[in-house]
């Protein structure tokens, strides 16, 4: 497009302008960086697999919600503040590296799905939440994936364009690896079994919390 061209349209018309041809190499870089082994994907497969889908649904929505609050955050600039203030980022991480082990215990100790009971409730909404919100690895991994690609010149409208793109991969990403961790139920019937599969996820969701934090 020309300047005098471009100089004639209404200032509207630019600003909301998309460019399609981005959106596919976002969602590439998403699924590759939000959607590898993390706190909050490795929980949802442990607690797919204990579970099972139906009653991990009120969990998965938590993760999804929590997920997307950091990716307002992100899209708002405040996570360049947050990182900006060392001591409230010690914070953070220290109460998500607290969340995170108590969460690695209740997968751990988690029953074969044939010995579940009412009384042993799984995850429920608040718990996905929390860890969605304190998973460190979604702030980094979001932010890089937000930065990664310009989806629009207004900035308000690439935004707006980014964050609608990333809140449905949200959804696809966390709904895979639940799905992922209760295809492995059926052959966790076996109470050893399924007690070393708990105890590996369990030590995965400590492993890449560590690995997010050092990064």
């Amino acid at each position: 497009m020309s300047r005098s061209i471009a100089a004639s349209l209404p200032e509207p018309l630019l600003a909301t302008t998309i460019h399609w041809r981005a959106i596919a190499p976002l969602i590439l870089a998403s699924a590759a960086i939000m959607g590898s082994p993390g706190p909050a994907t490795i929980s949802l497969a442990a607690t797919g697999s204990a579970y099972g889908v139906r009653r991990s649904l009120a969990y998965f929505t938590g993760i999804v919600a929590g997920t997307t609050v950091v990716l307002l955050a992100v899209a708002a600039g405040i996570t360049s503040t947050l990182l900006a203030l060392p001591a409230l980022r010690v914070v953070l991480i220290a109460i998500s590296g607290i969340y995170i082990l108590w969460l690695a215990y209740r997968v751990a100790m988690a029953p074969v799905l044939a010995a579940q009971t009412s009384t042993r409730e799984a995850p429920g909404l608040v718990a996905g939440t929390v860890l969605g919100i304190a998973n460190p690895k979604a702030w980094v991994a979001i932010a890089a994936v937000f930065a990664s690609s310009r989806l629009a010149d207004e900035a308000a409208t690439d935004a707006v364009a980014k964050t609608a793109v990333l809140a449905g991969m949200i959804v696809v990403i966390m709904a895979a690896w639940l799905v992922v961790g209760a295809s492995l139920a059926p052959i966790l019937r076996d109470r050893r079994r399924a007690r070393i599969v708990n105890v590996v996820f369990a030590a995965a969701l400590v492993g890449a919390t560590l690995i997010a934090i050092l990064h």
